[in-house]
């Protein structure tokens, strides 16, 4: 990506920040140069990008508000696009609050929705990536993913053939539909950038034909941004106004499929979670498993499910048997006393002192993993670098022993909290303390200021001695 970056730019290139990683592969980096700043993409799914590329052309030419494509490598798995801000809409949710500014982001967000919808049902479906429809198979293939990655990761007993029946028939009620327009799939708080007051769309390219209702359900009812009843009952209203002056719509029909996609919905998005959260450790997703079995509560007090009574036998087992603080973790507040030291060093050095006298903490040692310093192109650079970052992430197993690492500092800080400890140093030593340890460090402190929103100072011994100069 550095590269590429390098010889697009050329003398203009100030800064390559990566961002972090959401649900998918991808990777994304703000870039600033002399004029302005860009986002740049690496995902080397083409196929994907080849949707995001003809989306993105497509809506650019309707008015839709998506970023606008600048670039694209030879190989097609990297991208150039404007950038179209750094506050999405549900952190501008949960930063501001829900003001009457901020519900007006989101009719922004549902009248551009429309437009886009409306236009983009004359898009080549062949031309998307994967599934070419919101079909019976698709909403089986969601019903599914939330038995598997949820369902039986928490061991809630069913009958399983009883339970497909069910999933078969759902799928035929939703998926059979013949009326279909552009289907966002994802269009969800997060998926939209503010900028200058207005709304941007991203992550669009697994769109696809399908109904109307299931974009407006996922947005409505993201766990995240947990909407009042009142503003989910008013944003409705205002999408289906929009919606109207379009076309012609049965509100009645219209509001029956609604409740069954919104339950579709809800269930995928516990499947995400829990593939991503339980299996994959990411913990974005496991703090936002409360609040999606909070919709489901909500869900269930608003519609019935009278023709299909394994699915709310079931649904009523998830919100009574799983406890809601079973994914909620202990967090920092004004009062709390602990602070935590995270250092790089290098073992040539010695190992670091624990000034506090508290003793005791981690020591990692992160020399088992492949060193960047022992190839050319790496040794005069730090982990702040790029192409340091995606050698680490790409050819060595650095996240797999993050992943060990996380897991065992996350014992002593649960821990610590709870006791009113003060002072917890965690270490990372490498040989030489410029690369592997560093990231490592780095990655440490973002996963505690996420996952317990501690107040963390971060000192690289070594590199902050040569002030980041080689």
């Amino acid at each position: 990506m550095y590269n590429y970056l390098k010889q697009y730019f050329k003398d203009q290139l100030l800064d390559i920040e990566a961002l972090p990683k959401a649900g998918s592969d991808r990777k994304y980096f703000r870039v600033k140069t002399t004029e302005q700043n860009f986002i740049a993409c690496e995902n080397y799914n083409v196929e994907e990008n080849k949707a995001f590329f003809y989306y993105t052309k497509f809506f650019t030419k309707q008015g839709i508000p998506v970023p606008q494509l600048i670039d694209v490598s030879e190989d097609q798995c990297k991208y150039i696009q404007t950038d179209v801000g750094h506050l999405s809409l549900l952190e501008t949710l949960q930063s501001e609050g829900y003001t009457e500014e901020v519900k007006e982001l989101y009719k922004k967000s549902l009248k551009a929705l429309v437009d886009m919808q409306i236009s983009g049902k004359s898009l080549e479906a062949t031309m998307g990536y994967g599934k070419q429809s919101f079909d019976r198979q698709t909403v089986l293939a969601d019903l599914h993913y939330f038995k598997y990655y949820f369902l039986d990761l928490h061991k809630i007993i069913y009958n399983k053939y009883d339970l497909n029946v069910e999933f078969e028939k759902m799928a035929a009620q939703i998926g059979n539909q013949v009326e279909t327009y552009f289907m966002f799939r994802d269009f969800q708080g997060r998926n939209i950038l503010i900028q200058d007051e207005q709304p941007h769309f991203i992550d669009y390219q697994g769109g696809m034909p399908g109904p109307l209702q299931y974009d407006i359900a996922s947005l409505l009812w993201q766990a995240k941004a947990n909407l009042p009843h009142e503003w989910k009952q008013e944003l409705y209203a205002y999408y289906l106004h929009a919606l109207q002056q379009k076309i012609r719509v049965d509100e009645k029909e219209f509001e029956s499929t609604y409740s069954r996609i919104v339950l579709i919905r809800l269930l995928q998005v516990l499947g995400a979670y829990g593939l991503r959260g339980m299996i994959e450790k990411r913990t974005h997703f496991l703090t936002s498993i409360p609040a999606a079995l909070k919709n489901i509560t909500s869900w269930l007090s608003q519609y019935e499910l009278v023709d299909y009574p394994v699915l709310h036998s079931v649904l009523q087992s998830l919100v009574t048997q799983i406890p809601m603080d079973k994914y909620q973790f202990p967090q920092a507040n004004e009062q709390t006393k602990l602070k935590v030291l995270i250092q790089s060093f290098s073992f040539k050095k010695g190992l670091p002192d624990d000034e506090s006298g508290n003793g005791g903490g981690f020591i990692f040692d992160c020399r088992g993993i492949l060193n960047p310093g022992r190839f050319d192109e790496y040794k005069k650079l730090t982990d702040r670098d790029q192409p340091v970052i995606d050698f680490l992430e790409s050819k060595t197993k650095i996240n797999e022993f993050l992943s060990h690492a996380k897991q065992c500092v996350d014992i002593s800080i649960e821990d610590y909290l709870q006791r009113d400890f003060e002072n917890l140093l965690i270490s990372f030593g490498c040989t030489g303390g410029q690369h592997r340890s560093v990231y490592c460090a780095d990655a440490m402190a973002k996963h505690l200021k996420e996952k317990y929103k501690l107040n963390i100072q971060v000192q690289h011994i070594i590199q902050d001695a040569k002030n980041w100069v080689n």
